[in-house]
């Protein structure tokens, strides 16, 4: 066991960083799979992939007190948390949203076709390699920040984020009106419906904007 403490600053930029990382591997696996360029950000601008940001920080929050233990050891608790955040961020998202991002019900051993076995492996892998690997060059590379700047820009950054998630949501709900044939109502949701609207929506959401 280590006595090693993450500050918020850190689980920040790791967030940061989990979520760019997200967004770039899905973008290149759909571009190679099916040939075309997928937004796969959360939020509807920038490149937010806010479930792997959320995944790179529970991740380190949780295995870096046990970094220097068994490859198998992480590999099993990394396959847990993996498989329950995967399963409670689509489960909200259908709770909150009325839509399904993702869907495993055509893959073997899946769980309501929210996790499957065969993600919840390559959440296994991944926290190896996370705690392994790339936490510790994170580190590394945070050190050397000037502390006043990055904590300016994380604040910054902060305020953005904000704003994307409160425009992520209306964009949602303007696009579950724009569906029923609601018009807009005022120019705001004229914007939106020009700039964020349903086949906007449809490329951040690997086109599964269904309502059930």
């Amino acid at each position: 066991m280590t006595k090693e403490k993450i500050s918020f600053h850190d689980l920040f930029y790791i967030f940061i960083f989990g979520c760019f990382i997200g967004w770039f591997i899905e973008g290149i696996w759909t571009l190679l799979k099916k040939g075309v360029l997928i937004n796969h950000s959360a939020l509807v601008i920038g490149p937010f992939n806010v479930i792997y940001g959320i995944g790179a920080v529970i991740l380190t929050i949780f295995l870096y007190r046990i970094k220097n233990s068994s490859y198998l050891e992480i590999f099993v608790l990394s396959f847990i948390i993996g498989s329950l955040l995967e399963y409670s961020m689509s489960y909200l998202m259908e709770l909150l949203f009325g839509f399904v991002a993702w869907n495993y019900s055509s893959k073997p051993f899946n769980i309501n076709g929210r996790i499957c076995l065969t993600y919840s492996l390559f959440w296994g892998i991944i926290g190896v390699f996370w705690i392994k690997v790339i936490y510790p060059f994170l580190q590394k590379c945070l050190k050397r920040f000037n502390k006043k700047d990055s904590i300016k820009l994380m604040k910054i950054t902060l305020i953005f984020l904000l704003f994307d998630v409160i425009l992520t949501f209306g964009a949602i709900y303007r696009g579950q009106e724009y569906e029923k044939g609601i018009p807009p109502s005022n120019k705001t949701e004229e914007l939106i419906d020009r700039y964020f609207g349903v086949d906007y929506l449809n490329n951040m959401f690997n086109n599964r904007w269904n309502r059930k």
